[in-house]
């Protein structure tokens, strides 16, 4: 079976990161943890999960340093997994994803929501740029490119100059030059 990986793809952020939490159940684990569960026989009553699925899922967010296996009990010895600052970092990931999920619903069609704990008003997140505070869903306006990195490969997928799919931006380079 061919490898479905393509040289570029080892250096993409965007497929290093759905490596680690793309899976479904990593996903929903990462969810769980963000709630306060911690325990082992928590997270497979709240999800349904087998028992071997949950032992790889966690053994991997451990290997990848998004929780850390911590015993609480010692006899038996008892373990749980307690977010890392990396994986704590993951949390406005998991909330823009369950976002876009309700952008798609009318409101009394949401069974989980994001509020403002302070007011118990139901906010909706948006990607910003920290500079600027702009919107960065605009494709035109902000678009991938080549970091100081980037392999040829990498170099080259964002300097071509072809529009690949309808929703493609103009090229980098007439992009910035309109921008001078």
């Amino acid at each position: 079976m061919a490898s479905r990986i393509r040289a570029e793809d080892l250096e993409c952020p965007l497929s290093t990161t759905v490596q680690h939490v793309g899976e479904w159940w990593t996903l929903l684990i990462l969810h769980d943890a963000f709630d306060g569960y911690t325990r082992f026989d928590q997270f497979q009553e709240n999800l349904g999960i087998s028992t071997s699925m949950l032992t790889a899922r966690l053994k991997t967010l451990v290997a990848d340093g998004l929780l850390e296996r911590r015993p609480y009990q010692t006899n038996p010895v008892r373990h749980e997994y307690v977010l890392t600052d990396l994986g704590r970092s993951l949390r406005p990931v998991i909330i823009t994803l369950a976002a876009w999920g309700n952008s798609r619903l009318a409101p009394e069609q949401r069974s989980m929501i994001l509020i403002d704990t302070g007011s118990g008003e139901e906010v909706e997140p948006v990607v910003v740029d920290a500079k600027s505070g702009h919107r960065l869903d605009d494709s035109h306006a902000y678009v991938f490119a080549a970091g100081p990195a980037a392999s040829p490969a990498m170099r080259a997928r964002y300097t071509r100059t072809d529009a690949t799919t309808a929703d493609a931006a103009p090229p980098l380079d007439a992009r910035l030059a309109n921008r001078r």
